[in-house]
C-alpha cells in the first residue's frame, strides 16, 4: 500500500471511552501519541461536521482510498469500499440463512452483544426502548452475541434467545453467536470494521460496540461500548428523516 501523508495528534488512550463516565469498564496509560506528514494542511479543531454536531465527524479527508475522521475520541481511517451491508448473508439465532439485503431501506444499528457483561441490563434495556419507539419508522437493531470478551457469552444459541426475549423483552432481530476479532471473525464484522476500523486497527474492544448503519447499508458512524444506545438517538433520527 502507498504511503500516506497526513498531520494530526492522537488523544490517548486508545480504550477512551470518554464519551460517557457511567460503567467505565477499562483504563489505560497509553501515553499521547503525535504523527506529522505535511501534505494535507488543515484546521482539525475549526470545522464541525454538518451531519453530526454531537462530536463526531469533525473533519473527512481521502487519501489514497482511504477516508480519515478526526473525533473528539481519536483519529479514525475508513476504508473505501463499493460494498455494503447488503452483500452479506448471516445466519440467525435459529440456524437460518438471513441476506441483510432484507433491511434495505432501513437505519441499522448493529451491535455485539454478551449476556453476563457489565454493560449487559443497561444496554439491553435501552436498545429495546429505542427499537420500540422507531421500529415502525424504518429502523433495526441487529444484534450478534459473542463470546470473545471475558467469556461472556458462553450460553447456546437457545439459551442466548430465551435470555434477551424473556428477561428483556427484545424483539428485534438476534443472529447467530459470532468471532468478531482474529481469524475467524464473521464476514460482516469484517466489513464494518474495514468500514470504520480505529486508527490503531480494527479491533473490537468489548461487548456492545455499536455500528450505525443508513438507508444504503454504509456504516457512518462507530460508538464505543460505553456509549448507551440513548446517547445514539439523535443520531438514529437524522439518519430516519434522511
Amino acid at each position: 500500500m502507498a504511503s500516506m501523508s497526513f498531520s494530526a495528534t492522537i488523544p490517548s488512550p486508545l480504550l477512551d471511552f470518554s464519551q460517557t463516565k457511567k460503567n467505565q469498564v477499562f483504563s489505560s496509560s497509553w501515553p499521547s501519541m503525535s504523527f506529522s506528514i505535511p501534505s494535507i494542511k488543515s484546521s482539525l479543531g475549526s470545522s464541525k461536521s454538518a451531519f453530526f454536531q454531537n462530536g463526531f465527524s469533525l473533519l473527512s479527508l481521502t487519501a489514497s482510498g482511504f477516508v480519515f475522521n478526526s473525533r473528539s475520541s481519536g483519529i479514525y481511517a475508513r476504508a473505501a469500499t463499493d460494498k455494503t451491508l447488503y452483500d452479506y448473508t448471516v445466519k440467525d439465532i435459529d440456524g437460518k440463512d438471513t441476506p441483510l439485503s432484507k433491511f434495505k431501506g432501513k437505519v441499522l444499528l448493529i451491535v455485539n452483544v454478551a449476556s453476563r457483561c457489565g454493560l449487559t441490563t443497561s444496554n439491553y434495556s435501552e436498545l429495546s426502548h429505542i427499537y420500540d419507539k422507531y421500529k415502525n419508522q424504518g429502523f433495526e437493531i441487529l444484534a450478534f452475541p459473542c463470546n470473545q470478551f471475558g467469556g461472556q457469552e458462553p450460553g447456546s444459541n437457545p439459551d442466548i434467545k430465551k435470555f434477551a426475549c424473556t428477561r428483556f423483552k427484545a424483539e428485534f432481530p438476534i443472529f447467530d453467536k459470532v468471532d468478531v476479532n482474529g481469524p475467524n471473525t464473521a464476514p460482516v464484522y469484517q466489513f464494518l470494521k474495514s468500514s470504520a476500523g480505529g486508527f490503531f486497527g480494527d479491533l473490537i474492544k468489548w461487548n456492545f460496540e455499536k455500528f450505525l448503519v443508513d438507508k444504503n447499508g454504509k456504516v457512518v458512524e462507530r460508538y464505543p461500548p460505553t456509549t448507551s444506545p440513548f446517547q445514539i438517538e439523535k443520531d438514529i433520527q437524522k439518519l430516519l428523516a434522511t
